[in-house]
C-alpha cells in the first residue's frame, strides 16, 4: 500500500495496531536511590561536613524532581551539606535566573528540595585537552568538596559515539556552562563523540566527582532505572548503559510509513521537538550514520500541535 492509491483517489485500508514497549518502571524512587548509595564505592566516598553539589539539567526527565530530592536526602543522611547547581550549558537563556526558572518547571526549587540552589554562569578554567580544547566548570561546583552529576543516559539526537547523552556530557558541557557549551558547538556535532570523553575525563581528574547517578527511561518515557556509577567506572559503564537505553527506547514498527501523524512536539520532549531517534529524521534532514539501515522510512510527517510545556517553542517544526 503506497502513495499511488491516494493519487488514484482511493482510500487506503486501515488496520489497528497496538504496540507493547518496555514497561520496566521504578515504583519507589527514594528507595531505589537509597539502595544505590549503600553500594561500595558510592555513599562511603562522602564525608560528614562536606559541601556537596548535586546537578540539575535542563531536559524533561520523568520524575527528575524525585530523583534529585532523593540524592539530596541521601547526602544529608551521610552528614554532608547538599546544594543544587543547574548544569545545562547555555540553556535558560545563558543566565543564572533563566536556568533557575527552567529547573523550577521540573519541580526543583529550594522549597521542594530542602536545600540551597546556587545558580551562576561564572566558571573556572581547569586547563586544556588535545592541545586546544578548553575545559570549564561551574564555579559553585568547583568550590564544593564533592560534585554528584545526575543525568539521563540516552541516544543523542544529533551525533553518535561510545557515549552520547548522559553523565559524561553533563560533566563536559552541562557543568561547562556558557563557555563550555559555546566551544563545543563551535566545533560542530561531528566532534562531540571524542570531545565529550576527553573533556569529561580531564574534569574527573581535576575535580572530586566520586560518582554520578544515571537514570534511564523505559519505552513509554517513564523512569526505569537509577544507578550510581563510581567515577572510576563512568567511561566503561556509561557505554553499557547507553546500549540498555537504546534497547528500551520506544520505536515505530514496520519498514515504511507513508504518512506519520504526530500529535504534539515540544522542547520538553526533545531538543528537536520530536526525538529523531524515533521519527527517523532530524532538523538537518539526515540522521547521523548507523551500522543498521534506519527503519521505518517515513515519507510524510504531519505535526498537529505543541505541548503546553514548550511554551510556544516550535523547534523541530521544519522536520515536517
Amino acid at each position: 500500500m503506497g502513495l499511488e492509491i491516494f493519487e488514484r483517489g482511493e482510500l487506503p485500508r486501515w488496520a489497528p495496531v497496538r504496540q507493547f514497549l518496555d514497561a520496566t518502571e521504578i515504583g519507589d524512587v527514594r528507595g531505589a536511590v537509597a539502595e544505590q548509595f549503600r553500594r561500595p564505592g558510592v555513599g562511603d566516598r562522602l564525608r560528614p561536613g562536606q559541601r556537596v553539589a548535586v546537578t540539575a539539567g535542563s531536559r524533561g526527565i520523568d520524575r527528575i524532581d524525585e530523583v534529585v530530592r532523593a540524592v539530596v536526602d541521601e547526602v544529608r543522611e551521610l552528614g554532608a551539606e547538599p546544594f543544587i547547581v543547574p548544569a545545562m550549558g547555555s540553556h535558560g537563556g545563558a543566565t543564572a535566573e533563566g536556568q533557575l526558572e527552567l529547573i523550577s518547571h521540573y519541580g526543583i526549587t529550594e522549597e521542594t528540595m530542602g536545600c540551597p540552589l546556587l545558580s551562576s554562569m561564572d566558571t573556572v578554567h581547569l586547563g586544556e585537552v588535545e592541545g586546544h580544547v578548553p575545559v570549564w566548570i561551574d564555579r559553585n561546583a568547583f568550590e564544593a568538596d564533592a560534585v554528584i552529576p545526575v543525568g539521563r543516559v540516552k541516544p543523542h539526537t544529533d551525533f553518535r559515539g561510545p557515549v552520547e547523552s548522559g553523565l559524561m556530557k553533563m560533566i563536559a558541557i552541562g557543568l561547562g556552562k556558557q563557555k563550555g557549551a559555546e566551544f563545543f558547538h563551535s566545533q560542530g556535532m561531528d566532534e562531540f563523540h571524542h570531545l565529550i570523553p576527553a573533556v569529561a575525563k580531564f574534569t574527573l581528574s581535576q575535580v572530586n566527582i566520586p560518582f554520578g547517578v544515571a537514570v534511564i527511561e523505559n519505552g513509554y518515557g517513564n523512569l526505569a532505572q537509577a544507578e550510581a556509577v563510581p567515577a572510576t567506572r563512568v567511561w566503561e559503564r556509561e557505554q553499557e548503559l547507553l546500549k540498555i537505553a537504546r534497547e528500551r527506547m520506544g520505536r515505530l514498527p514496520g519498514d515504511r510509513i507513508d504518512v506519520l501523524i504526530v500529535d504534539r512536539i515540544g522542547k520538553d520532549i526533545s531538543g528537536d521537538g520530536a526525538d529523531p531517534n524515533v521519527i527517523n529524521r532530524d532538523v538537518a534532514g539526515v540522521l547521523p550514520p548507523t551500522e543498521e539501515p534506519v527503519r521505518p522510512r517515513i515519507h510524510r510527517l504531519i505535526i498537529r500541535d505543541l505541548t503546553d510545556e514548550t511554551e510556544g517553542n516550535a523547534s523541530g517544526i521544519g522536520m515536517a
